[in-house]
């Protein structure tokens, strides 16, 4: 997974400061996690080289005769009489440079993104966001009220996942405001505004259903995780 860094300090702090103000309110704990990219992808490089592999040597085979001219022209032999096993080689030359291309162009994040299909992506990034929370928020504080907030900035694609107790309450469709409100900032490049907006949206739904008590302690941090 990448590390890149799309906040500074003080833009980290904006979340983590929203954070702290959401849970003055309520017994729940909000989590906030940034993450690169949910996936590596790597199987889905594969699949698409390996498809190129198998159309170049489809083809070779469909159309023999533009394949050895080809090569008859790249080698300047415009009269060669080819063996099979010149012919196989050909063929198995052309399978692999489609596939080392395909690979290689996938090193490239807008292509790799690009060719994900967009269902898959959200997939992803969903068992990620679960992940995450089964790591960072399930059953981790007294009265099982942890939610967490993850946007993953490849995919395009943000997350909202709580523990037990929340989700018996509070239908997941509620959480379709805080979603679009962070969202429409960080499709305007305000990515801490975004998750902050977020935040303030969570914490106002928790405020109403698990209202803070007044030996309520913070179990959870406040910050930002970066992944």
């Amino acid at each position: 997974m990448s590390t890149k860094t799309y906040l500074d300090a003080d833009a980290q702090a904006v979340v983590t400061n929203a954070v702290a103000q959401a849970e003055l309110n309520t017994s729940g704990e909000i989590v906030t996690v940034l993450g690169d990219r949910s996936d590596s992808y790597s199987d889905i490089a594969l699949a698409w080289s390996a498809l190129a592999s198998f159309l170049a040597l489809t083809f070779c085979v469909t159309f023999p005769e533009f394949m050895l001219d080809g090569y008859a022209g790249l080698l300047g032999n415009w009269n060669a009489e080819w063996s099979p096993r010149e012919i196989f080689a050909m063929a198995a030359g052309a399978a692999i440079f489609w596939f080392l291309l395909l690979w290689l162009l996938q090193l490239w994040d807008p292509i790799k993104f690009a060719l994900i299909p967009g269902r898959l992506k959200t997939a992803r990034a969903h068992s990620r966001a679960i992940a995450m929370f089964k790591v960072g928020a399930e059953r981790r504080t007294h009265g099982r009220t942890g939610i967490l907030i993850y946007l993953s900035m490849k995919e395009h694609r943000a997350e909202i996942v709580a523990d037990e107790p929340i989700a018996a309450i509070v239908d997941a469709e509620v959480w379709g405001e805080a979603m679009a409100d962070m969202l429409a900032e960080i499709k305007k490049g305000n990515i801490a505004e975004g998750m902050a907006a977020g935040v303030r949206d969570v914490g106002q739904v928790l405020s109403e259903h698990f209202p803070r008590g007044a030996d309520d302690q913070n179990e959870l941090p406040d910050r930002l995780i970066m992944v």
